[in-house]
């Protein structure tokens, strides 16, 4: 291992911030790998709590169920990392005012369930922080095919999806493909943070 680049790579990212909408399955993931990169800052929003039905595909455990996500992924990422900072924010975004919480952040990952929602998100990030990249994700549902994932660059937004795939409402979420994207997104997120100059 190149222990000099990872030295430099350290010193970029712990003074970096990614904001990340949503910590279900995406977000979640996503998080841990950004914290286990070393990210210095994240901002984690979601309104939700642990359910059972999320364990087969999101970093949380038995005995957080109940828990908000936000704190429970908070507990999760510092047992990893304890010296990263967590804005854990419990706050169900609302059209007009969905950018608000990442206004600080370097990069933004679109970690979001809801297609319609996922849609003005995206919308409203690229409207009011024009100059902030968002990494989004489509088509998370289902398994195998890893060959048909891709990612487009679209100016400031950066998107990894299976165009082939079907919804979730007509798919099954399991960890593997879910797992895959949020750290595909994560991988994004890193090149576009670190560039080619380390």
């Amino acid at each position: 291992m190149n222990t000099q680049k990872q030295k430099r790579i350290k010193e970029i990212l712990s003074k970096k911030t990614v904001g990340i909408a949503g910590a279900g399955g995406l977000g979640s993931n996503a998080a841990v790998a950004l914290a286990r990169s070393g990210i210095g800052h994240l901002i984690i929003v979601d309104f939700d709590v642990v359910e059972e039905r999320n364990l087969n595909r999101q970093y949380y455990f038995l005995d957080q169920l109940g828990m908000k996500k936000v704190d429970a992924l908070t507990q999760n990422i510092h047992r990893i990392n304890p010296q990263i900072t967590i804005d854990s924010v419990q706050l169900k975004l609302e059209q007009g005012q969905m950018h608000t919480p990442f206004v600080s952040a370097d990069i933004i990952i679109e970690a979001l369930d809801d297609a319609k929602t996922k849609k003005i998100f995206i919308e409203e990030i690229l409207e009011k922080l024009p100059n902030t990249p968002i990494v989004a994700a489509s088509g998370v549902a289902g398994y195998g095919h890893n060959d048909r994932i891709n990612t487009q660059h679209l100016g400031n937004l950066h998107v990894c999806y299976d165009e082939q795939a079907k919804s979730s409402e007509k798919d099954v979420l399991l960890a593997p493909k879910v797992c895959l994207m949020a750290n595909w997104q994560a991988n994004i997120t890193l090149d576009l943070l670190l560039g080619d100059n380390i």
